[in-house]
């Protein structure tokens, strides 16, 4: 099923990095995210020629705060929240533990939902340290609770056994970093979400991340896979950005491009 879904888009931060287990600082990049999709530097115009500064088809909601204890009841409140509101969400992480429950609250509004999921890491561990929310885990929370259909990722570069066994159990379709698939041949359908973790890339072109892994993707090549999906997203999160990793701020205006063409899917894509 090709979605056409016109409706609006609400970007908002999720500023947490409790679950990392390594480097913290996630917590800390929404502001720099928003800071670079401001500079003066670049523009608000996407590649597909979509104004975002003239574009009334999104809004920017500012961070959520999130108290102290288990992040999933809150964070999927807030957006299940949004969604009944009759909004599309664009997440900002924060660090990768986020997703679950985004997704939580997605797939009780889009049934049989397709996640494609862009990563050196495939977050299928069972626990990690001890911590079943961990940053490590989302999707292994995803799949046993059946929010997924499909779960495709894509980039992946560190698979060890126990994320193999996770895979195969679960029925999550592989895709590596040596050879970079076709759009097409992945066989996306809607509903779809997107989730993007930044070391996706490789750390020439995005250093500011807490999990760089030599041999990823260039930004152009993820810029093509979000330009090339078949079907508007139904939502999508961008995370696992460390501002105390980026002492230029190239991954600041990495994460605020990928923002910039995932929105511009959303407003005017297939």
């Amino acid at each position: 099923m090709i979605s056409t879904d016109r409706t609006p888009v609400t970007v908002i931060g999720v500023p947490t990095d409790r679950n990392s287990s390594f480097a913290p600082g996630a917590g800390l990049a929404p502001a720099h995210i928003r800071e670079a999709l401001g500079s003066p530097a670049s523009n608000l115009c996407t590649e597909n020629g979509v104004d975002l500064g003239e574009h009334h088809g999104w809004e920017d909601a500012g961070d959520l705060e999130i108290g102290e204890g288990s992040i999933v009841q809150p964070i999927d409140d807030a957006i299940t929240d949004i969604l009944d509101s009759g909004r599309r969400v664009i997440a900002l992480g924060g660090d990768h533990a986020i997703t679950h429950p985004i997704v939580r609250a997605v797939a009780r509004r889009h049934a049989g939902l397709t996640i494609l999921h862009l990563d050196a890491h495939a977050d299928l561990y069972d626990e990690f340290e001890g911590n079943r929310e961990s940053h490590a885990c989302p999707f292994a929370r995803v799949m046993e609770e059946e929010l997924a259909d499909r779960l495709v990722q894509v980039g992946i570069r560190t698979m060890n056994p126990h994320q193999q066994e996770q895979a195969q159990r679960f029925g999550v379709e592989i895709h590596g970093a040596r050879l970079i698939p076709s759009i097409e041949s992945l066989g996306l359908t809607g509903p779809l979400y997107l989730s993007v973790d930044l070391d996706v890339l490789d750390p020439s072109c995005a250093p500011g991340v807490s999990h760089p892994e030599p041999g990823g993707f260039t930004t152009r090549e993820i810029l093509s896979i979000i330009h090339d999906l078949p079907c508007s997203l139904v939502g999508a999160d961008i995370v696992e950005y460390n501002p105390n990793r980026d002492q230029l701020g190239l991954t600041a205006m990495v994460a605020a491009k990928l923002l910039k063409e995932t929105l511009a899917n959303m407003l005017d894509g297939p």
